[in-house]
């Protein structure tokens, strides 16, 4: 079920109309919540929904079995808890989405050494958005572990475990954030209806206007044959390709946001103009922020963090975004792109060490400077997105060499739509914050006629503009 889409339309129709008038009775609110969600995850296929409750029973006794054991016998037992939690859901996380991986290149390492014999691949279905899905549950047991939280009761976990507006894709609602809201019902009066409609209007029509059609009518054509584009067309397949992501993902993170915000709930805010960046850093700081905010917590300050040397500091730093980038996909490309990063990441500690150490003022004192920084920057994140689009390391080395390969002919591909759609993506994300509040403020302040009209004139223009049907989100098979 596609947020853009009539089938959604209704569907989120029928759970806000029951929303409000259940909330005050909040026992029946929740198995309502529940049931939506499952019948929302279900709509893919009904054994998804055997994984949420399986999510939901086992972490909640683990959880459970974490809290009876801090404190005592120094914390061992606690710990072996937890261990038996992250061992858990990382193995369902490896079943589903990773054995086939494994066992193709385990069939391809023994061929090199003439051992090889076909190994059975299980082309096991991945159940929609499990990689979000274990990363929330892991929240919520590794912060009962650090005493940051208490057990929830068994239904106030199932509504986290399913709250079907982040369930596909994010963004990263952890359970320390979520679970506190659930304890007295939500008021239909402190509804932020301006921003969430103000979102979900600016999710749809980065989604449809934007990130689908630079799909459709450029980036698909340049990464399935490259061969068949000039070096500036495949130029701006790729520029194309950084706003597609970035406009195709930051638009389910907003439409997440505002339809919580409708129902009466707050989630964490995921991007935050990554592409005005002046630093790799920076762009993390930026891009999908409940992610890298969760590997920094969860990952990278439990390996040692900057606590334990410089060395150190940059092995933690390539070694999480290694893992990072195996989050994201089953397969060498992601690796890749996430060890880009890293070592990315790295380099600049290095460099800022480095200055530190001889007394040198930070870079980028200039205006003339802070472009070239961000220049740079999109630059680099430019050609990584390369791999991660790729389907093969060869399939993304032969798009970047067709920049080089391609000279002499400018093409037809690159047309001023494909142009003025990249420089908006890219220019969206320098308008000022307080502008768009002003917006959200003014929006809330002309009413619910108003807003209808507002509303039914937006999603006329967007559906008569965008294209035929809407394409599934980008981070749905992560």
């Amino acid at each position: 079920m596609l947020f853009p889409t009539i089938t959604f339309a209704v569907f989120f129709l029928v759970v806000y109309a029951a929303n409000w008038p259940l909330m005050p009775r909040l026992r029946l609110w929740k198995w309502f919540i529940i049931a939506a969600s499952y019948v929302f995850y279900g709509w893919w296929d009904w054994r998804f929904v055997l994984l949420l409750v399986a999510a939901t029973f086992v972490n909640q006794a683990l959880g459970v079995q974490i809290a009876r054991a801090r404190g005592r016998a120094g914390g061992r037992a606690a710990k072996r808890w937890l261990t038996l939690s992250v061992v858990a859901n990382l193995a369902a996380l490896g079943y589903f989405k990773y054995v086939d991986f494994f066992a193709v290149n385990l069939d391809h390492l023994l061929g090199s050494v003439g051992l090889g014999a076909p190994l059975p691949l299980l082309r096991i279905l991945l159940p929609v958005g499990i990689s979000f899905l274990v990363f929330r549950v892991l929240t919520y047991t590794i912060d009962i572990y650090r005493g940051q939280l208490a057990p929830a009761s068994t239904l106030d976990f199932g509504v986290y475990v399913a709250f079907f507006p982040y369930l596909l894709a994010g963004p990263i609602a952890r359970a320390r954030d979520f679970l506190p809201q659930l304890r007295s019902p939500r008021d239909p009066h402190n509804v932020d209806a301006g921003r969430a409609f103000t979102l979900i209007l600016g999710g749809l029509a980065k989604k449809v206007l934007i990130a689908d059609y630079l799909s459709t009518h450029i980036v698909n054509g340049v990464f399935m044959s490259p061969q068949s584009f000039s070096s500036w067309e495949t130029l701006w397949g790729i520029l194309a390709y950084s706003v597609q992501i970035y406009c195709d993902f930051s638009a389910y993170s907003d439409i997440a946001i505002g339809i919580s915000l409708l129902l009466g709930f707050e989630l964490p805010e995921n991007f935050n103009a990554p592409y005005t960046a002046r630093s790799i850093q920076d762009f993390w700081r930026r891009w999908h922020i409940t992610l890298s905010s969760w590997l920094r917590d969860y990952l990278y300050i439990p390996l040692g963090g900057n606590r334990k040397g410089r060395g150190r500091t940059y092995a933690n730093l390539i070694v999480t975004f290694l893992l990072a980038g195996l989050w994201h996909g089953a397969g060498w490309t992601f690796v890749f792109w996430g060890g880009m990063h890293g070592f990315g990441l790295a380099l600049e500690r290095a460099r800022a060490d480095a200055r530190h150490a001889r007394g040198l003022p930070e870079p980028g004192a200039t205006a003339g400077a802070r472009a070239l920084q961000r220049l740079a920057v999109f630059a680099f994140v430019s050609v990584a997105w390369v791999f991660f689009r790729a389907d093969s390391m060869g399939a993304a080395f032969a798009v970047l060499w067709q920049l080089v390969a391609g000279l002499g002919s400018i093409g037809s591909a690159v047309t001023w739509p494909i142009v003025g759609l990249v420089a908006l993506g890219i220019g969206i994300q320098y308008v000022p914050r307080g502008l768009i509040e002003r917006f959200e403020s003014g929006f809330s302040r002309i009413g619910w006629v108003g807003q209808g009209a507002v509303l039914a004139l937006a999603l006329f223009l967007i559906d008569t503009l965008g294209p035929q049907g809407a394409a599934e989100f980008l981070y749905f098979k992560f």
